[in-house]
């Protein structure tokens, strides 16, 4: 038995709900979504209170390993989520003060070898001007402060993490591909199974 996991990954709004969405349809696979709706603390996080950053840290980091956990992994199937575990350093990076870091840093690295790892990596990036255009379209609160700086942080640290990657990375400009269309997601369909071509095998099993 065989199974594949592919992590979609890129700055906020980016689009990365929406590949995701798409390649499990097209591939077919099953969808694993961030938990964000249900973090109690997010919210007030991005809206000022500094005391609720490291507890809506601790809840995604918890909620991560939860889901990517690799003891309770299934045996077959190809499945896609619209994170990578990445993204949770990412954010404790840029949003907790050093001491909350040191206290996330230490949970962190011993729950990080409970996760599986992923087979590949869509790591998504846009302008900044395309970031702060879905921001307000999708029109969630608590992201208006969510402003140029901090998106712009964001796909740095990003980019550094695709870089580091320990298997096959596919980069995609958003700013040119739209996932609500179907040709966009045959075209990174195509890509995955050149990168993986056992994929397309365990899926059609599947």
């Amino acid at each position: 038995m065989t199974t594949w996991l592919i992590s979609v990954i890129g700055p906020p709004a980016v689009g990365k709900t929406t590949a995701a969405e798409g390649l499990a349809a097209a591939l077919p696979a099953e969808l694993i979504r961030e938990d964000y709706a249900n973090n109690p603390f997010l919210a007030d996080s991005f809206l000022g209170r500094c005391e609720a950053r490291l507890p809506s840290q601790l809840y995604f980091l918890v909620s991560r390993v939860g889901q990517l956990s690799g003891a309770a992994w299934p045996e077959a199937g190809v499945y896609v989520s619209d994170y990578g575990f990445c993204q949770d350093r990412i954010y404790a990076r840029a949003r907790l003060d050093d001491g909350d870091y040191r206290l996330y840093d230490g949970v962190s690295r011993r729950l990080e070898p409970l996760v599986r790892r992923c087979d590949l990596v869509v790591a998504l990036d846009a302008g900044i001007d395309t970031l702060l255009g879905r921001i307000a379209a999708r029109g969630r609160h608590f992201e208006k402060a969510m402003n140029a700086e901090f998106l712009s942080s964001m796909r740095e640290s990003y980019a550094a993490a695709a870089r580091a990657m320990d298997c096959p990375v596919i980069s995609v400009d958003c700013d040119a591909a739209d996932f609500r269309l179907a040709s966009a997601v045959e075209e990174l369909v195509t890509e995955i199974r050149k990168r993986i071509p056992r994929i397309a095998r365990t899926a059609q099993v599947d």
